[in-house]
């Protein structure tokens, strides 16, 4: 046998071996007695080392010890290295850290759930069997809201500490400072911060400083969106894009808030694809959280397959954390309206879904015909008053594209210029291509506006996004109506009518098409999403990091934006809690969550 042929026979299980090697969480349950932190940390690197080759190697594979009210740590693990620590006693369960699978799950509604003009100040004085809840409950004043997210921009009005006292006594955390982020960043409002990034760069080689701050900074939108729907101080004059001007406002608006950053870029994606977020990083934020004193955490984070809740990040979290007496609210995720898609259903955290508000963005789409369509749509770019030719998607493709529904849907690269320049284009919703790339693949090919069709599975809600080329989006029944018409002529002819925010729409509230449903794949006997709160087209603070539209072509920046999903819902229901924790600051997580649940206002639905 050749030199080189022993080589490769003696390196490549070396190489196997390492290749197998990932993150695997090593879970102990509650800690037992009281350790002093450095023996926790000591006794979790005991089991490393006993299936270690060197005391080095144990240090160097662990990534998180678990030590404040969860008991356990991440490392680098191989599968021999997993079956060995699996049988050893006190271990409740390992698992591997579930890679790219958790991500990210938006003021009237306020005003819409009960909260602020309809059952305002000035009403509720006049209404003397209804108590103020906001007053009783001092806005939320000394209840600490934890957000487990992907950051803040701190220099946001919502995040103003003007008038307010001091820090609550409770509070334990810390500010820590990084990339355009320092401890003056923090104040009696955003009373903490910090950021986890063990796991992820485990996975993906350092961070790429050009997509992400290496800080609590939120350099995305989407923390900073969900912090000020929770917690947001009042804000007057304030729109996104000139669309739903008035007065911003948190829930709970003078409660304090500490931000815990644990997603980040996907890697090799553009940013309006989201962002991921590691088990290892969740958990070791939840556990700090526990320790710094929060009283209600929200989380807008899931995954379309849950696992066991021993075998769960999250759902481990938020036992622990439910235990110390802190509520803890979660997104139910927008992987429907296909069945079992259902995110966080453990029975310890309130499950929230999303619905509708009564405020709409009318934009007008008129056709050649007169008939006269009412989409919605947030753009500010306006047509001039005329018509102008309308082509179907699928009938305007560059040859070689199958001319089908995927065809519509207006994939990077698909739509040929000599038959879409100077015309308004519809584009299905779906396919790999998300419905802010659709318009601008429109802009790319030379088109002059936009149209974006629902499909049935989309149901009635209409998303209302901040195009970068006149806009509306419409119904799968106006889709229909407008594909017969331009059918019925040789020349088909559109306009789209500048948009207008519209209090009071009905129907309201209706259930979002994108809530992941049950049954609970995990025990179908627990029902779940436990409620919903508002989630769709929802105004709230913004990161000036980051475009409306997230979109590395959108050279825009605004102060709020709006935004759906159950991401946006779920901050609302922890902005209830935390109102509920300010007077009832004994009630257990399950009492909260009845309250929540059984206590409800009528509306007119139609």
């Amino acid at each position: 046998m050749r030199f080189c042929d022993f080589f490769l026979l003696f390196l490549l299980p070396l190489l196997a071996s390492c290749a197998e090697r990932k993150v695997y969480i090593v879970y102990f349950g509650e800690h037992s007695g009281q350790k002093a932190l450095h023996e926790i940390e000591d006794y979790h690197h005991s089991y490393l080392l006993s299936v270690k080759a060197s005391e080095e190697e144990a240090r160097d594979s662990l990534l998180y010890s678990y030590k404040h009210s969860i008991n356990g740590f991440a490392a680098v693990l191989s599968p021999h290295e997993v079956t060995k620590l699996s049988e050893m006693d006190e271990v409740v369960s390992v698992f591997p850290s579930q890679r790219k699978k958790h991500t990210l799950h938006t003021t009237r509604s306020w005003e819409f759930v009960g909260l602020e003009k309809e059952l305002g100040r000035e009403q509720l004085k006049k209404q003397k069997k209804t108590r103020n809840l906001l007053e009783k409950a001092r806005y939320g004043d000394q209840i600490i809201v934890g957000m487990v997210d992907n950051g803040v921009w701190p220099e946001s009005k919502s995040f103003s500490d003007e008038g307010m006292g001091p820090i609550p006594k409770s509070w334990k955390g810390i500010c820590q400072t990084g990339v355009a982020f320092n401890s003056s960043h923090c104040n009696r409002k955003l009373i903490g911060a910090r950021y986890y990034l063990k796991g992820y760069e485990s996975d993906n080689g350092p961070l790429n400083t050009t997509t992400d701050y290496r800080s609590p900074r939120d350099k995305d939108g989407h923390g900073t969106h969900t912090a000020s729907t929770v917690a947001g101080r009042r804000v007057h004059n304030v729109s996104a894009l000139g669309y739903a001007p008035g007065t911003a406002s948190g829930g709970a608006p003078l409660a304090r808030l500490a931000i815990y950053k644990v997603c980040w870029p996907i890697p090799g994606q553009t940013k309006v694809k989201g962002n991921t977020c590691y088990e290892e990083d969740m958990l070791a934020a939840i556990d700090d959280a526990i320790a710094d004193g929060v009283h209600v955490l929200s989380i807008s984070i899931g995954t379309s397959q849950p696992f066991t809740y021993a075998k769960d990040g999250i759902a481990i979290g938020a036992l622990h954390a439910t235990k110390n007496n802190i509520v803890v609210a979660c997104s139910a995720g927008n992987s429907g309206p296909a069945p079992s898609t259902l995110s966080n259903p453990a029975p310890w955290i309130i499950t929230v879904g999303a619905s509708s508000i009564d405020r709409a963005f009318v934009t007008p789409l008129v056709l050649g015909n007169g008939m006269k369509l009412m989409g919605q749509s947030v753009t500010p770019y306006k047509l001039k008053k005329k018509m102008y030719p309308l082509v179907f998607a699928a009938d305007a493709v560059v040859p070689g594209v199958p001319k089908n529904n995927t065809a519509a849907n207006c994939n990077f690269g698909s739509l040929d210029p000599k038959k879409v320049k100077g015309k308004i284009v519809l584009c299905l919703r779906g396919g790999m291509t998300l419905r802010i790339e659709k318009g601008i693949e429109v802009k790319r090919a030379g088109g002059v506006g936009f149209i974006l069709g629902n499909t049935p599975e989309n149901g009635f809600d209409l998303p209302a996004d901040p195009h970068l080329l006149p806009a509306t989006a419409v119904s799968s029944e106006d889709v229909t109506k407008i594909r017969n018409y331009i059918k019925s002529t040789k020349k088909p002819m559109a306009t789209i009518i500048p948009g207008r925010t519209v209090l009071h729409a009905k129907p309201a509230p209706f259930m979002a098409s994108f809530i992941s449903r049950g049954p609970n794949t995990i025990d179908p006997n627990i029902l779940k999403p436990d409620i919903t709160g508002p989630g769709l087209n929802i105004l709230a603070a913004w990161s000036e990091g980051s475009s409306p539209t997230r979109s590395e072509l959108d050279p825009r920046v605004v102060k709020y934006n709006i935004f759906s999903g159950t991401s946006m819902s779920c901050p609302h229901v922890a902005a209830a809690v935390a109102l509920l924790k300010a007077i009832h600051p004994n009630w257990s997580s399950a009492a909260i969550r009845s309250a929540l649940m059984t206590t409800g206002i009528v509306k007119q639905h139609s």
